[in-house]
């Protein structure tokens, strides 16, 4: 699995745009993205079970790292080491520079890890689960975890506090704080579920949350405020190196610039329109990224909102839109996100589909299957992959991370198999 990180150097000839524009590289959604302190490097995890480390200066990729068994979801900056980067597999992977493989891992979340977060002095990693946990380890350590109990769901932020304190937010619609010695959490319960947690040098919190709205808290939990940024869910936050910016992500694309003090919008980024799941500042708080739905890694200016570089921001290309009028090709469009059909199109969260007529399962070279997987003795034929979609994955292919997804009709099977015939050769 490993050596597949090694077999792509060749590849980061391709990852090389020009300083100051986009960064691309990834197959999939660019799920979090992290800056080391002096800004000279950046870390990015995606849907495509992928991490690439990239120069900044030069807008190039120094390295692709495949470890993880799913998407990776969380990268944390590490003073004096390098990067954490948390995954779908539950484990975390602590990188140091360049190296293809991690130089420590973690494990003991039994569900997707969904953020990271690194003490002020860089001593702990809190990491926020979706097994409804949140584990603060000690980095200097053996990994061995204080879990904090409590979420009624998927717990999708976490963040240290000035004083040693943790903060958490949940699909339970609570913000959770964790006193850093013992005794029980002070629990905030909101009208909507939350995503992304932040806390400024001075120790108030702002959280995301599904309804739109940023909200605001002191180091005690008492409620400041809130900033209305839209009406569709926040799903990505970041805030500046000194507290006085935060960046708020939305579903639907939008970016707001706020100003914490003055509680207002200073600038709205325009981008494509599609999902923004990642955000960070630079660490002079003058430059933003941005990764999203659209595989690419975008730069701001976080003062004035403009897209630093000479690339417009524009919706992807529709690869599907050839195919208007075919059953087979509609259907497939719930699986776009997760697999291609090309070779040169490469894996995403899913393996390529590309050759899958005739493959054996767990064959798509360069993909990190399950373990689950490995032992499986199918072979994709039509007839293989529409009974996959009769009974649902879960059912057909068990340990399976693809998303459970049943087509009940046989007629709706069948033109889906037809057409994966004709497009995957």
């Amino acid at each position: 699995m490993l050596n597949a990180a090694r077999c792509l150097a060749c590849s980061l000839l391709l990852l090389a745009p020009a300083a100051g524009q986009e960064l691309r590289g990834h197959g999939g959604p660019v799920r979090a993205v992290a800056v080391s302190a002096d800004g000279r490097t950046a870390m990015t995890g995606s849907f495509d079970q992928s991490a690439i480390l990239w120069n900044m200066a030069a807008g190039t990729a120094d390295a692709v790292l495949r470890f993880h068994q799913g998407a990776v979801n969380a990268v944390a900056a590490i003073a004096g080491l390098g990067f954490a980067t948390g995954a779908e597999d539950g484990r975390i992977a602590l990188w140091r520079g360049n190296a293809a493989e991690p130089a420590q891992v973690i494990e003991g979340h039994k569900g997707p890890v969904s953020a990271l977060a690194i003490s002020a002095d860089g001593s702990r990693l809190a990491s926020a689960s979706w097994d409804e946990t949140v584990r603060v380890a000690s980095l200097a350590g053996n990994g061995e975890a204080k879990v904090l109990e409590g979420h009624k769901g998927p717990v999708n932020g976490v963040a240290f506090m000035p004083d040693g304190n943790v903060v958490s937010s949940g699909y339970d619609a609570t913000l959770r704080i964790w006193p850093a010695d013992a005794g029980p959490a002070r629990i905030i319960t909101l009208p909507a579920p939350l995503n992304g947690v932040v806390v400024a040098p001075d120790g108030e919190i702002a959280v995301a949350a599904a309804d739109g709205r940023l909200r605001l808290f002191g180091p005690d939990g008492e409620a400041r405020g809130e900033i209305v940024i839209g009406e569709t869910p926040l799903i990505a936050l970041a805030i500046s190196a000194d507290g006085t910016a935060i960046a708020a992500g939305g579903l639907r694309g939008q970016v707001a610039l706020i100003d914490r003090r003055a509680r207002s919008i200073r600038a709205t980024l325009v981008g494509p329109g599609l999902p923004v799941w990642s955000l960070a500042f630079l660490p002079d708080g003058r430059q933003l990224l941005s990764g999203g739905a659209d595989r690419l890694v975008r730069r701001w200016n976080a003062v004035t909102g403009e897209h630093v570089g000479t690339v417009v921001p524009r919706a992807g290309e529709d690869l599907l839109a050839a195919f208007n009028g075919e059953r087979g090709a509609q259907v497939f469009r719930a699986c776009a996100a997760c697999h291609t059909l090309t070779a040169a199109d490469g894996n995403r969260a899913g393996p390529t589909l590309h050759g899958i007529f005739g493959r054996r399962i767990a064959s798509a070279p360069g993909y990190a299957y399950s373990d689950a997987f490995r032992t499986m003795d199918i072979v994709w034929t039509k007839e293989t992959v529409a009974k996959l979609f009769e009974i649902g994955p879960a059912a057909y292919t068990p340990g399976t991370k693809m998303p459970e997804q049943t087509i009940g009709s046989a007629q709706d099977r069948q033109a889906l198999v037809d057409w994966l015939e004709k497009v995957t050769r």
